[in-house]
């Protein structure tokens, strides 16, 4: 997003110019101050995450191989990390912003992100990573477009529509995560925002006046992508457009067989993109809605996000009851999950089509079976585990312990199995086999859908069903063209399974997507060590923040940085930035 004059958009697209031409892939900079900033999503004030003033944050809108460079500063109370959900970060785990790979970014300080889109496409968001702080906001959409060598699998469309659908409390992140801690279950949230908006008030007994909702204008008989994220907390939302078709044609980085659905459940933590043809006589304007999935108390049939999608033509407001929807039918939702499928004709990132990987001919290296359980209590605490092992933070990121050969902060002994023995709070890490073929099969023996990511990679999901996964399950797998993606649903008593190539070095964080399992110890890392010396593997970054056993490494940052300007980056970008200022300066004088 580029803000400012006129002159200085121009400016700008020159500079890129000058930089793909000189210095290989373009530079794209940020500058970020995030902050509590007042808003009313639900009509009454109440604090949330800023960026630069704007909630939900700003869209970062690059181009396959694009170098990003994001400088934050943290203007809030407590310590930020942002992570940047699906992106690769090919051999750079250094940028992936989770407790594992980084330290926190103080209280007043800043820091500035530095990563390479490398290969990819497609719909992802951002988000910050630590203390519950995504229930505030904070974040914002990342889209990849296509280099102009490589078509899209569909025609251009007319516009490009950022949708952002999340449950949401009024308590604030501090109470709700004190909430967590001490047992108490979230409960049914306040709200269902769209873009950070309350709902339109679609019936009067149930939405307050003066609530502040999204208007969605557009062009009679022009097509739009819209790209849904679900950045909420931890409920499935289903998304749909009264009267409209939702062509699904991309999820995560893929592009999909294009399937037309009426509507479609998208969990915690999962990104879609659609084309939507503005095809009816407008009469009208049409309802858009994100309902919660999978809950039968009758408080939640009164919790709906609500927008509005309206026709330049149309000829009055929208009106009348919402578009139907079973709200508990989990066999409906699975078989749609099992519908998406890979567009393995289509190319992505490269001009190879997605098919030529097949990965279905490649053999398992590892197999790990990952078992999920209701919160319990261990060691007197409320905590959630994967295979029994709640996840323990260590104060040094594992990535800065591996980096320095420190011992003892985290054991790569996680089991691939569910082990006969007592829950345990412990730091244990998936010892991963560079260039290894993966299989997962998450179990889920929660009472609720839980979604589950993996940094650094997109993993095919394989097959999925209801009841205890056994070996007779592989039968089932679709080894030809399931999705390729980096979130997953899990539904409750259920199992889904996920094959992934360990091509990409570095530690990966495992996690779950809900933020309560999250946050309560549902996680755990791959570490994937090349065994030879990879010159491209990315080093130990000059700006690294130390925090823990390395903390005595650490300068003050009033010594390492100026605030009126970006932190120390790697000299291709301090190249590249002087560019920039030769750019705009022989701009001005024309």
């Amino acid at each position: 997003m580029v803000s400012g004059s006129p002159c200085l958009q121009v400016s700008f697209f020159f500079f890129l110019f000058v930089v793909s031409s000189f210095a290989g892939d373009p530079y794209v900079f940020y500058d970020w101050t995030v902050s509590y900033i007042t808003a009313s999503p639900l009509g009454d004030k109440q604090q949330v995450i800023g960026i630069n003033g704007q909630f939900p944050g700003p869209i970062l809108n690059v181009t396959t191989n694009w170098n990003v460079v994001v400088n934050v500063k943290n203007d809030l109370d407590e310590p930020l990390l942002f992570t940047w959900n699906g992106i690769q970060h090919r051999k750079n785990s250094w940028q992936d912003g989770v407790s594992g790979t980084n330290c926190p970014i103080p209280a007043g300080w800043n820091w500035t992100y530095e990563f390479q889109v490398k290969d990819q496409i497609g719909s992802f968001f951002y988000f910050p990573s630590l203390n519950f702080q995504r229930a505030a906001g904070g974040y914002g959409g990342i889209v990849i477009n296509n280099r102009a060598v490589i078509p899209l699998p569909f025609g251009m469309p007319d516009g490009d529509i950022n949708i952002f659908i999340s449950d949401w409390y009024t308590k604030s992140h501090k109470g709700l995560r004190k909430d967590v801690e001490n047992g108490v279950d979230l409960g049914v949230p306040d709200g269902i925002l769209i873009n950070g908006y309350g709902p339109y008030r679609y019936d009067p007994t149930l939405v307050k006046d003066g609530i502040v909702y999204q208007i969605i204008n557009v062009e009679p008989g022009k097509t739009y992508r819209f790209r849904v994220h679900n950045v909420g907390i931890s409920t499935s939302l289903n998304f749909r457009i009264q009267n409209h078709n939702l062509l699904l044609v991309e999820t995560e980085g893929s592009y999909t067989v294009q399937q037309n659905y009426s509507n479609m459940d998208i969990h915690v933590g999962q990104s879609y993109s659609f084309l939507v043809t503005m095809d009816q006589n407008a009469s009208t304007d049409y309802y858009i809605v994100a309902s919660p999935r999978f809950v039968n108390s009758s408080d939640w049939s009164k919790v709906n996000g609500v927008a509005i999608l309206h026709y330049s033509n149309s000829q009055g407001p929208a009106s009348g009851p919402l578009p139907s929807l079973n709200d508990y039918d989990t066999y409906f939702s699975m078989n749609q999950a099992r519908s998406i499928r890979w567009n393995v004709s289509a190319g992505a990132a490269r001009p190879n089509p997605q098919g030529s990987f097949k990965y279905g001919d490649i053999t398992v290296t590892d197999v790990y079976v990952i078992l999920n359980r209701p919160v319990e209590l261990i060691d007197g605490k409320q905590r959630t585990t994967l295979n029994g092992i709640s996840y323990l933070p260590p104060s040094t990121p594992l990535k800065l312990a591996q980096q320095f050969k420190i011992p003892g902060v985290y054991k790569l002994d996680f089991p691939n199995k569910l082990m006969n023995r007592p829950p345990k709070l412990d730091t244990s890490v998936i010892n991963g086999t560079f260039k290894g073929f993966m299989e997962i099969i998450f179990q889920n023996n929660d009472t609720t859908v839980q979604s589950y990511h993996l940094d650094g990679y997109a993993f095919f999901v394989v097959g999925m069903d209801f009841g205890v996964w056994t070996e007779n399950s592989r039968s089932t797998y679709n080894k030809w063209d399931g999705v390729a993606r980096s979130t997953t649903q899990v539904f409750p008593g259920a199992w889904t399974a996920i094959l992934v190539s360990l091509d990409n070095s570095g530690i990966w964080n495992l996690r779950a997507q809900n933020l309560d399992s999250w946050y309560l110890g549902q996680e755990t890392y791959v570490s994937v060590i090349n065994p030879e010396v990879d010159q491209s593997e990315v080093l130990l970054p000059e700006n690294s923040i130390y925090c823990g056993i390395l903390s005595s490494l650490q300068k003050d940052q009033a010594q390492r940085v100026n605030f009126s300007g970006a932190t120390s980056i790697s000299g291709s970008s301090k190249t590249v930035f002087i560019m920039l200022i030769i750019a705009l300066i022989g701009h001005s004088f024309r």
